[in-house]
């Protein structure tokens, strides 16, 4: 099959190209390398997936219409997984119009890049973010999401809308994935994992936000990757039992789906950094501060559609997770 992946420079982007090209995929790779955080672990993460004769790289911003739609006309793509994104709750307060023009305007432009060169199935990245104000947990596909708490969020939310609506009206199929607090090797450096590792090893205090009181649904990357394909191959089909009086947000009488790819086991963030101290063998200097603005105490995803649909669930625990990230970091930062 050939692939188009945008954001395959990305965290989950490469992780995810990674696995397709494994199976003998051809992956079409999009990107626009921005310096949301240090281009250069992009660039590594590309020289990696380049390594395969099946990857193929085309750097260019999905806001940039007419590039966009030279790569689909030229590519033809089978499907498309689509990852790339202006990342990130906090700094969604001190640029928000970033979020606009990629989550929004991006999105649009590849939803109508899917219309005018139809593929076999669109697979694109939502986030946990969209529950937003919700507190009955596990959180479920099946809920009523319309309370979020960030711009980030609301971009995401967005997203799920839109493609429902270009289902719909276009019979394009699309399946829309909740990531929930992805981490692992190759981590975007704004993430809290990768933030505690960096200022343990310099003996730097770190901020431990909510108190130390947050719940997260940590995600191992691997088992995201391995989420996103077998999604993928999955193509969405429309629910005919789906019934408009009483409406399933996960399903439609189009061909659209929504999936949490969650651990389905919260984790709390104080035994999350103990865990982060006894691999590098150092105790960490911590400052205590209340929950920030746009944040949510406890996430924590309810996966049975996506065990149902694709026979699926993440594996990974957190234990073996931070391990590996650990070995990966002082590995490449030499620390």
């Amino acid at each position: 099959m050939k692939i188009i992946v945008t954001g395959a420079a990305g965290f989950i982007g490469f992780h995810t190209s990674k696995y397709l090209l494994k199976r003998d995929d051809e992956v079409v790779g999009i990107d626009n390398i921005n310096d949301y955080y240090d281009p250069s672990l992009k660039h590594a993460r590309l020289s990696k997936l380049k390594q395969h004769s099946n990857f193929r790289f085309h750097k260019l911003d999905i806001i940039d219409k007419e590039s966009l739609f030279l790569v689909f006309e030229k590519e033809l793509p089978d499907y498309v997984i689509h990852l790339a994104a202006q990342a990130g709750v906090r700094y969604s307060l001190e640029n928000p119009y970033a979020y606009i023009d990629s989550n929004i305007t991006g999105f649009m432009n590849i939803l109508e890049a899917c219309r005018h060169y139809p593929v076999n199935h669109l697979v694109f990245a939502s986030s946990s973010s969209v529950y937003g104000a919700n507190t009955q947990m596990p959180f479920s596909v099946n809920d009523n999401v319309d309370h979020p708490l960030s711009l980030y969020a609301a971009s995401k939310k967005s997203n799920e809308l839109m493609a429902h609506t270009y289902s719909h009206l276009y019979g394009i199929p699309a399946s829309g994935l909740r990531f929930f607090t992805v981490y692992g090797p190759w981590g975007r450096p704004d993430m809290a994992l990768f933030i505690f590792t960096r200022k343990i090893l310099n003996g730097d205090t770190i901020e431990v936000f909510n108190n130390g009181k947050h719940k997260r649904d940590f995600t191992y990357v691997d088992d995201i990757a391995e989420g996103i394909v077998r999604v993928t191959d999955n193509i969405a089909l429309p629910n005919k039992s789906w019934d408009s009086n009483h409406p399933d947000p996960a399903t439609s009488k189009a061909p659209y789906r929504l999936y949490n790819i969650g651990n389905n086991s919260p984790v709390e963030l104080m035994y999350f950094i103990e865990l982060v101290e006894k691999n590098l063998g150092i105790k960490a200097t911590k400052n205590y501060l209340p929950l920030q603005p746009g944040d949510v105490p406890e996430t924590y995803a309810d996966v049975n559609a996506l065990i149902e649909d694709v026979d699926y669930s993440p594996s990974t625990t957190i234990e073996s997770g931070i391990e590996n990230f650990i070995k990966w970091y002082r590995e490449y930062y030499k620390a």
